[in-house]
């Protein structure tokens, strides 16, 4: 079985269409595939209703949160959420309050650079975007209007996490986040945790500390991640006795990657799925 856990649509800030998505993961060759988009579920039913009838959907989401880094500051961590409950009140209202967080950060970026003269419409963008705001649609924008000549060149520049125009906003504290998605039934991964080109990395320690508030997994094979740090997450897992994933993080053509880039063992796959009492799996 290929099964690939991380993957984004036009629902936050992929190129696929929900139903493109899992209609390129049959063609990948897939068998499973996980709909994962930042902080929302709206891809969830579009996908469902487009999913091939040999293809296997695992629906989740990735949400934003802050922990503790390595020199014990706040850091952005991500965490995917699945096979959680989306009906769960607690857990439906956080995650409208950081689409609200995102949809204003992205305007208050968009206005500094239209304030500094650069090409960029405010309301254009947000109309683009959605309620899953981010980043990569402002990259966008600024492709379009010929300020940079890619989305990876505006990241490494303009929307930095160190650049001119980068605003912070407020995430989820990564345990009320764990413990929010154990309430709803689902099962939290630590996603791409040793992504060191993404900036600082997590705690270990904090990390260890998550397993008691309902941690389920680590997502250790991921393109970001270099052989030294697949090592040293399937060590943590070991020791935690968290489950182990593999995955593209894939987002069309914003990024490189491709599906199936990393996949998931299926005796891994099959765990995540026992522990999961939030929504079904969807297969024939």
């Amino acid at each position: 079985m290929r099964i690939d856990l991380h993957t984004h649509s036009t629902a936050s800030d992929g190129t696929d269409s929900p139903a493109e998505l899992v209609r390129k993961a049959a063609d990948a060759g897939l068998d499973v595939v996980a709909i994962t988009d930042h902080d929302t579920t709206a891809g969830w039913a579009e996908a469902e209703a487009a999913r091939p009838a040999e293809l296997t959907l695992i629906r989740g989401m990735e949400m934003s949160c802050v922990g503790r880094g390595v020199n014990g500051y706040p850091v952005s961590v991500h965490l995917l959420a699945y096979l959680f409950d989306p009906a769960d009140r607690g857990f439906a209202a956080e995650r409208e309050r950081l689409r609200a967080e995102r949809v204003d950060r992205l305007r208050a970026m968009a206005e500094q650079m239209a304030a500094d003269g650069l090409p960029i419409d405010p309301d254009a963008v947000l109309a683009a975007a959605g309620p899953a705001a981010g980043r990569p649609h402002l990259a966008r924008a600024l492709v379009e209007a010929g300020v940079v000549p890619s989305v990876n060149a505006a990241f490494t520049d303009l929307l930095a996490s160190d650049g001119p125009y980068y605003v912070e906003k407020a995430d989820t504290a990564l345990r009320r986040a764990v413990t929010m998605i154990a309430e709803a039934g689902g099962v939290s991964v630590l996603a791409h945790g040793r992504a060191r080109s993404r900036g600082r990395l997590l705690d270990l320690q904090d990390v260890r500390d998550l397993v008691s508030h309902g941690l389920g997994g680590l997502e250790v094979d991921h393109p970001d991640h270099s052989a030294q740090d697949r090592a040293t997450l399937r060590d943590l897992a070991g020791e935690c006795g968290l489950l182990m994933t593999g995955s593209s993080d894939y987002h069309g053509d914003n990024k490189t990657i491709v599906l199936g880039e990393c996949t998931t063992e299926p005796a891994q796959f099959e765990k995540l799925v026992g522990r999961a009492t939030g929504v079904p799996v969807l297969a024939s």
